[in-house]
């Protein structure tokens, strides 16, 4: 799991800073996810080493410009420049159906591969043998959506030296016995592949929560996640301002990861205020956020972060 930030500023983008896209790589799956889509989002990806060929999800949290008006274009570039034939599924709000269709009836448009349009309800939106996706409402002006990906138990390490003890020849038949298969091998022998794989490790949990002000829905829906990204548009002093635009202060992302219990905090989402001339404030965010969650970091344009195994 390896998160690129493709946008990290709030409302506008600033001379460092686009609106808001998160992308997550599945790896070894080849497989790309985006959280959010912002305007100009597909020069991002453009910028950056990732493939349009591999998106298959767009989770959108809220029908709001700032995190929605860049999926038109990049889903019609991935078709014209062939960026893959793969169908490409939309997840948010129940309005998200009726503005992709309106643009696509209006603008003619036309692509090579399917999409497809789910309004997302709370709890389990997705789920494949590797994968779970669950959402829950947040607290903004409009009805807004936070998101959990959620990695299935994963099999224990495979112990090569044992296999090798036991006179089995490294090769597919390693494969086989990490996936927990029984074989038969030539001379007769029965190998268990459970037991020579160490206990299963706990899959890994990756929660996101933009846009909102404080509630007990983000700690709820990201109790116990390794790594946490949490807007964190204002700062403390400037509580008025996030009260009136239903948005979070610093401290407020670091309440909901200390009461989630998370290993990880990362801000985002940042009000182009504090980086406006006179020099930035962002340090300040930062600041906020440790004096309460040590284990906080900042995001920044195209700054990548892979989440470790257990």
């Amino acid at each position: 799991m390896k998160l690129t930030f493709l946008g990290t500023s709030s409302g506008t983008p600033s001379r460092t800073r686009n609106v808001t896209s998160i992308a997550l790589q599945l790896i070894q799956e080849g497989r790309l996810w985006l959280f959010d889509c912002g305007e100009s989002t597909q020069m991002q990806i453009l910028r950056s080493p990732l493939r349009l060929s591999q998106l298959d999800k767009i989770f959108i949290t809220h029908m709001h410009g700032d995190h929605l008006f860049g999926i038109m274009g990049l889903l019609a570039s991935r078709s014209l420049q062939n960026g893959g034939t793969t169908p490409v599924t939309l997840y948010g709000p129940p309005a998200l159906p009726e503005y992709v269709r309106s643009i696509m009836e209006l603008t003619q448009m036309k692509l090579n591969y399917p999409i497809y349009v789910e309004v997302v309800s709370p709890g389990e939106i997705y789920a494949d043998e590797n994968w779970q996706v669950i959402c829950a409402p947040l607290k903004h002006r409009v009805r807004a959506w936070g998101y959990a990906v959620i990695e299935r138990e994963q099999p224990g390490h495979f112990q090569a030296e044992k296999a090798k003890a036991l006179g089995i020849p490294p090769g597919p038949l390693y494969g086989r016995l990490k996936n927990g298969e029984i074989i038969t091998l030539e001379d007769g022998r029965i190998i268990n592949g459970a037991e020579l794989c160490g206990p299963p490790r706990p899959g890994r949990k990756l929660a996101y929560c933009s846009d909102t002000i404080y509630t007990s829905n983000s700690v709820e829906l990201a109790r116990n996640a390794d790594v946490l990204i949490h807007e964190s548009t204002y700062l403390e002093e400037d509580l008025d301002l996030a009260e009136r635009a239903q948005h979070s202060t610093a401290r407020m992302a670091a309440t909901v990861a200390k009461q989630a219990e998370v290993k990880t905090l990362i801000l985002t989402h940042f009000s182009p205020r504090y980086e406006a001339e006179g020099g930035s404030r962002l340090g300040e965010l930062l600041g906020e956020a440790q004096n309460i969650f040590s284990n906080t970091l900042m995001a920044y344009d195209f700054w990548t972060y892979e989440l470790p195994r257990h």
